[in-house]
């Protein structure tokens, strides 16, 4: 039975306008901003009721029931509305998704990952990419419609999550995620805590500038490290090799019949373990990149295990084995220091859909509060009415 069509939310909604108190999602505010600062503690001691994740990337929305264990129950996907559309069209595909699940899952929080940056009381997603999200305040939107508890964080932050609760991560207390995909995200977890920053926006990792005045980023800089070490990285050089009827890209030239556009990451991966020359030195080139990345992150942060995720990371050894050479040349006071460990992701793409209903966990408490509170109402008022019933027929 669904747990959202059974309350009576639009009566609450007009009862704070009359009344003055402030509506569900405002109030809600207060307590999420304290939940950063328990993570560690209250992983422990959330309730093991399921819970919803999304994932919001530029061309899909990914929505999963997920237990306490992390094991997923049900998963929905579909396309993401197109990024020119207003943020309701998202918001309303987001709610369509919830609802679908909710009946045939008793759920009790939703946890979003969004591919942007989300403020640090993670409410309102600041800058969307691929989406038109401007300063939007998707958290009160969605807990107004779907009245129950809602947390928003960044996609990288919510993938890290689901990597230390459940994946590659688990018992390292310092730890660094990094995204490959079209360009770099990533996350730092110190302690069983995701370090956002003091606004919201940390783990940027793809705009370090590792060239100046190198290649041109979307960011409007030059040099930053995702122009080198990213899905967008490989398929530009790929192309370029290509378009100038290089002898070494014969292979992927004739594999896509001169439709130099068709090339994409994924199929210079599949070229790369078939042996191709060029597509194998191409992640080479990929992976020296994000040793140096790496290297240049140790010195600042010093964790003790990078993980790394995201698409790029489906070549493997291809490409993490270059990156742990290139991070062994590069790291500051090498042979003098602990080397932190290089480890490929484990929970896939859905890492941020896990990851975000895990951490929805966290605040289903209060839900689970609530619906107890309505359910005891419920019973006192049925001994009530059947107290009655029974002097009704006692005096007759």
């Amino acid at each position: 039975m669904s747990t959202y069509r059974d309350l009576s939310l639009p009566r609450a909604l007009s009862a704070a306008r009359v009344t003055g108190v402030a509506p569900i999602g405002s109030r809600r505010a207060t307590a999420l901003r304290t939940v950063g600062t328990r993570e560690r503690r209250s992983h422990l001691t959330a309730p093991r009721v399921p819970t919803v994740g999304i994932d919001i990337g530029g061309t899909k929305v990914m929505a999963g029931v997920v237990d306490a264990d992390g094991n997923i129950l049900e998963r929905l996907r579909t396309e993401t509305p197109d990024k020119s559309k207003s943020p309701k069209v998202v918001e309303d595909t987001i709610a369509e998704l919830v609802l679908d699940l909710s009946d045939r899952h008793d759920v009790h929080a939703v946890g979003i990952g969004a591919a942007g940056w989300v403020d640090a009381d993670r409410n309102r997603v600041l800058f969307a990419p691929h989406l038109s999200w401007r300063n939007e305040p998707l958290r009160d939107r969605l807990a107004e419609r779907l009245a129950v508890p809602v947390l928003v964080d960044n996609d990288a932050n919510s993938a890290a999550w689901a990597e230390w609760r459940f994946g590659a991560g688990r018992g390292e207390d310092h730890l660094v995620m990094i995204t490959l995909g079209t360009g770099i995200g990533g996350a730092i977890l110190e302690d069983g805590q995701v370090k956002r920053g003091k606004y919201g926006v940390a783990g940027e990792f793809g705009h370090m500038q590792v060239v100046p005045g190198g290649h041109r980023c979307p960011c409007g800089n030059r040099g930053c490290w995702e122009q080198y070490s990213s899905g967008n990285a490989l398929v530009r050089e790929a192309r370029e090799l290509a378009a100038a009827d290089s002898p070494v890209a014969y292979g992927i030239i004739e594999h896509v019949k001169g439709q130099v556009g068709d090339i994409t990451g994924p199929m210079i991966t599949e070229l790369a373990r078939g042996g191709d020359a060029m597509c194998v030195e191409l992640l080479q080139d990929i992976g020296q990149w994000l040793g140096v990345g790496i290297a240049n992150l140790a010195a600042a942060l010093d964790p003790s295990c990078f993980v790394i995720g995201g698409g790029v990371s489906a070549a493997d050894d291809l490409l993490i084995g270059p990156a742990r050479d290139a991070f062994k040349r590069h790291l500051t006071g090498r042979g003098y220091r602990p080397e932190a460990r290089i480890v490929r992701a484990q929970l896939g793409p859905e890492a941020g859909m896990v990851g975000a209903a895990d951490l929805a966990r966290l605040v289903a408490r209060r839900f689970r509060r609530a619906k107890r509170r309505r359910v005891e109402r419920y019973e006192r008022y049925e001994r009530y009415a059947e107290s009655r019933r029974s002097e009704r027929e006692g005096a007759s």
